[in-house]
């Protein structure tokens, strides 16, 4: 047997510490609700020690000695010469963030915490308060490690209850195989019906096969599934740090951690997840004490509950807090130039996932930017899923995500349309019916049917897709006074629909349903935004899946008139709006300049409050963007300055720093600034976000 080299001991100790840290930060998280809990303390001591030794033995001498701090501050929780305390927690989280990025090789500085902790219990007599400063030591003052016992420790390690962890490209493939031998399979059972006339179903042995290949199959698929425990770790000590970092009491509830779906699925849901709960936090729940002014209990709650219903995974995000003002959604999308007359609540709520649009006053780099909802409809949208949310006035709200459990294979319903077959993914048909023109009409030149009451447009679905129809009763050319897309025909209707629209396509006619086993694309199909993927059919054609959310896009945007938009508020003026860039640091400066220009606003620049109040003399902008740090005048003195100028007080102002605590952000906001984004957040797609939601979305 091979001996293993320090690369393979280093891969198996970074496979190994994954798991580990994320046990870590679990138990961390426990303990600072339980407090002083001995069993707790005694396993966390027992996951940095045997990191400490493992790492040791891999050679990865700074992870040992961040271990090996992080250790001793535990030592002082089981000796009782110190007690938890949220600052302790703090400590130990942070190092175990540094633990993950010293593992990845990315650079770590020093552990600083702050050597008073807050608001510490009576120790027990006699004992002496550990200070908390953990600094990474240079390789010479590493503390040595006994070989022998860094061998037992990772050898103790390695042995994880019969788990081999194996690479996801593996199993892809694995899938991939066995897909291909069921599709061989099947074409041989038809070579058998037409060269020679036998039935294959009359064959135990090839039915036999059948079974075996099917449950091949759905065991292989099994192997890619993942409970939803394995990112909720994650998603608490987001909570945890961002409540704490904001001064609020918030209780952590999760249901239905078990359930499973595919890892690629929960991968693309994992961001939008964690920004669903950080949105929780920061804009649905309110501050302590807002709550108990209205009599509510100081504290609200965030849960996270996940069950699957069929094929689908339902995973709802939801708080207590004080809802979603439709009226401020109402005010906010008609301030971007959408028209929301005869708008239902249910349709108002869902303008939130409109690019730019929030309802918070106040920009921070949390939440309110209008940045993360539309992003999280489109990753959900990615993951051939859905989000919808409801919410009440003073109750609270609910994000809930419905997406397939796997992606491999999926449930579709076959359609033919311009004389070639399509695969439907069957989680988004809403229904199929035969034509009927006593059901149909027609608005502004478009064909529309009527579902539940409500007016859906229909398209051909070969026109969308690029096709030619072929159904008898189409036209080959499109009738005057008929939109592209919209050619009469006695085709099935399928109504499809994604996260807030509805839209049917007429098809030649309906083949039937199947599960159908997806493979991504490669080339230029990938980039066709209204196909999901491809499968190989038994008689080695390619039947290519559909991506209904972009499918209905290509098909509004086909049927879309000249006038069949609103213009926005900001295209409606004359010529380009105004912004005042104000920094004191010309890279800076340049840098906002150019990324604004480009986006096409008319920009100025000043070097400091001062210079600012010049300019504004000469000529007011449409929005002030100003530093905080600057000689002669700050940001905060600018803000107040133009606030009490009569014909300056109007003009937004939006700050751009590098100081971003709660106290300059309380700050910006006593002196009259609209927002505050922190320089280490810092985009062209933030900034853009956070300037069209103060002076109106651009064309």
């Amino acid at each position: 047997m091979s001996v293993l080299g320090l690369d393979q001991i280093r891969e198996l100790f970074s496979q190994e510490a994954e798991v580990r840290l994320a046990h870590l930060d679990r138990l961390l998280l426990q303990l600072e609700q339980t407090r002083n809990d001995e069993t707790l303390i005694r396993s966390i001591f027992r996951e940095l020690h045997t990191l400490k030794g493992s790492s040791a033995m891999a050679g990865l001498d700074q992870v040992s000695a961040i271990a090996h701090g992080l250790e001793e501050i535990v030592e002082g929780l089981r000796a009782g010469t110190q007690v938890v305390t949220p600052v302790i927690i703090d400590t130990l989280l942070a190092g175990a963030d540094r633990l993950g990025q010293a593992i990845a090789g990315l650079p770590v500085a020093g552990l600083p915490v702050a050597a008073e902790p807050e608001s510490l219990p009576d120790p027990p007599a006699g004992s002496e308060l550990v200070q908390l400063e953990v600094l990474l030591p240079s390789a010479a003052d590493v503390p040595p490690v006994a070989p022998g016992a860094a061998a037992a420790e990772a050898a103790g390690a390695r042995d994880v209850g019969g788990v081999v962890m194996v690479p996801m490209e593996r199993l892809d493939e694995l899938v991939r195989l066995i897909g291909e031998s069921a599709s061989a399979h099947l074409r041989v059972g038809r070579m058998l019906t037409e060269k020679f006339g036998v039935d294959p179903t009359l064959n135990t042995e090839f039915n036999d096969l059948s079974r075996t290949l099917n449950e091949l199959q759905d065991r292989a698929l099994r192997t890619r599934m993942v409970p939803l425990s394995t990112i909720t770790d994650k998603l608490q000590r987001a909570v945890r740090d961002l409540s704490r970092a904001q001064g609020k009491t918030i209780h952590w509830e999760v249901r239905g951690a078990d359930t499973e779906l595919d890892r690629g699925v929960l991968v693309q849901l994992s961001d939008s997840l964690l920004h669903l709960v950080r949105n929780a936090v920061d804009h649905g729940i309110e501050a302590d004490a807002v709550r108990a002014e209205a009599g509510e209990p100081v504290g609200g709650t965030i849960r996270l509950h996940a069950m699957q219903l069929g094929s689908e995974v339902i995973i709802a995000v939801t708080d207590d807090g004080d809802g979603i003002d439709t009226l401020r959604v109402r005010e906010q999308a008609e301030r971007q130039g959408i028209d929301t007359t005869g708008l239902s609540e249910d349709d108002l709520l869902h303008l939130v996932f409109h690019p730019g649009l929030s309802t918070t006053t106040f920009v921070t780099d949390v939440s309110g930017r209008g940045v993360g909802l539309d992003i999280v409809r489109a990753n959900v949208e990615a993951a051939h899923g859905r989000v919808e949310v409801r919410s009440k006035l003073g109750l609270g709200t609910e994000f809930r995500i419905i997406v397939p459990i796997t992606l491999a294979v999926m449930r579709c319903l076959l359609v033919e349309a311009g004389g070639q077959r399509f695969a439907l993914p069957f989680h988004r048909v809403v229904l199929s019916r035969r034509f009927d023109p006593a059901t149909q009409s027609s608005v502004e030149g478009r064909t529309v049917i009527f579902v539940e009451d409500q007016p859906v447009p229909v398209s051909i679905l070969a026109d969308t897709v690029g096709l030619p129809a072929t159904q008898p009763g189409t036209q080959a050319e499109t009738p005057a006074g008929t939109q592209a897309g919209t050619r009469p025909g006695t085709g099935p209707i399928v109504v499809l629909a994604d996260t807030a629209r509805r839209h049917g396509f007429q098809v030649d006619r309906l083949v039937g349903q199947r599960d159908v086993v997806v493979k991504g694309l490669n080339g230029l199909l990938a980039h066709f935004p209204a196909v999901a993927g491809a499968s190989v059919e038994p008689d080695g054609s390619i039947l290519i899946v559909l991506d209904p959310p972009g499918l209905i896009q290509r098909a509004r945007q086909a049927g879309r008139g000249p006038s069949a938009r609103k213009p926005d508020a900001a295209a409606a003026g004359t010529g380009a709006q105004r912004i005042l860039v104000v920094d004191d640091a010309l890279t800076i400066r340049e840098l906002q300049r150019s990324i604004l220009e480009r986006a096409g606003f008319q920009v100025r620049v000043a070097v400091d409050g001062t210079d600012a109040l010049a300019r504004l003399a000469e000529e007011p902008s449409d929005l002030i963007l100003t530093d905080i740090e600057m000689p002669n005048m700050d940001g905060f003195e600018l803000t107040e300055a133009v606030r009490a100028h009569p014909a300056l007080a109007n003009i937004p102002v939006l700050i751009l720093s590098s100081r971003s605590s709660d106290s300059d952000r309380q700050r910006g906001l006593d002196a009259g600034a609209d927002g505050l984004i922190p320089k280490s957040g810092f985009d062209a797609g933030s900034l853009l976000t956070a300037v069209n939601r103060l002076i109106g979305q651009r064309t």
